[in-house]
């Protein structure tokens, strides 16, 4: 919690400092590489000429001159990027070094510095069950201050989830091909179809942000363990190997349904924990991005 101005704003510094460094020296340029030119603009119509894509035909102008002609793209160089933020109840897990929420707002101003540098716009939506807020696409360094604020200090209204209303909500305001990062830990479930259709219209990638406790228990007799989004409490004894077996390979399950659910929708995606460094995962993406350009 912050406690006044100037604290939060100490706080936007040191992100500040530690993200735009890691975006001037690492991320900018394979940033660059793995999603600038990737949208196309409308350039101009031509007539057919042997080895166009069928695709390209432009149907509406073939009938009028009864000849074929084909549309011609040319790459957009300034994108809009979107970063869609998760921030119900859950989003203050963490047993390591950091909450799922302090990493996802790292994870979201060294995209954003990144982008800044390659002069795109970026744009905000912040979701629990419903819209919690909307930011429009700006360029700039005091936007991009103005948004890590309201990533440090935003007071969401709900604590639930819902991926799939944020998906649609993203479809519907932002309507020119961009490229979106969504970033949560993915505690949902029926989303996959809005997940297709988002990325039908526009480039979506996935960072699920996790905490490795999350995934298994340690052995710590009984604990209370609470939903941050029913605020439910439940006594568990993680002495009980079968709990702590179970609970993991549960944990397995969850997570390989949503690596198939990212595959099948064609989303690229990366997992994040909140116990290690995020540049190795993040440059491992935007690697696999430029590998296939």
């Amino acid at each position: 919690m912050i406690k006044n101005t100037t604290d939060l704003l100490k706080k936007v510094r040191k992100i500040e400092i530690k993200t735009r460094g890691l975006s001037s020296q690492i991320f900018s340029g394979e940033y660059q590489s793995a999603f600038k030119g990737r949208g196309m603009a409308f350039s101009e119509v031509r007539e057919y000429q042997m080895g166009d894509e069928i695709r390209t035909i432009d149907w509406n102008v073939t009938a009028r001159f009864n000849h074929p002609y084909v549309k011609v793209f040319d790459e957009e160089r300034e994108l809009t990027v979107m970063l869609l933020v998760d921030v119900s109840g859950s989003k203050h897990f963490g047993t390591l070094h950091q909450q799922k929420q302090e990493l996802a707002t790292e994870l979201c101003a060294v995209l954003a510095f990144s982008a800044i540098q390659n002069n795109d716009k970026v744009g905000v939506i912040f979701f629990s069950d419903q819209i919690e807020k909307f930011i429009p696409p700006k360029k700039g360094k005091s936007h991009i201050l103005m948004i890590i604020r309201e990533l440090i200090d935003f007071k969401p209204r709900n604590k639930g989830t819902n991926i799939a209303e944020a998906l649609r909500y993203f479809t519907r305001v932002i309507k020119n091909r961009c490229t979106a990062f969504i970033i949560s830990d993915f505690i949902d479930s029926s989303f996959g179809d809005a997940l297709k259709i988002a990325n039908r219209k526009h480039d979506v990638i996935a960072l699920k942000v996790y905490d490795v406790h999350e995934n298994e228990f340690s052995n710590l007799g009984l604990i209370p363990l609470k939903d941050e989004e029913s605020g439910e409490i439940q006594w568990v004894n993680t002495r009980s190997k079968k709990l702590r077996n179970a609970f993991k390979a549960d944990a397995l399950r969850r997570n390989d349904e949503l690596k198939k659910l990212f595959r099948k929708s064609g989303v690229d995606y990366a997992t994040i924990g909140t116990h290690e460094p995020y540049v190795k995962p993040l440059m491992t993406l935007f690697k696999m991005r430029e590998s296939r350009r």
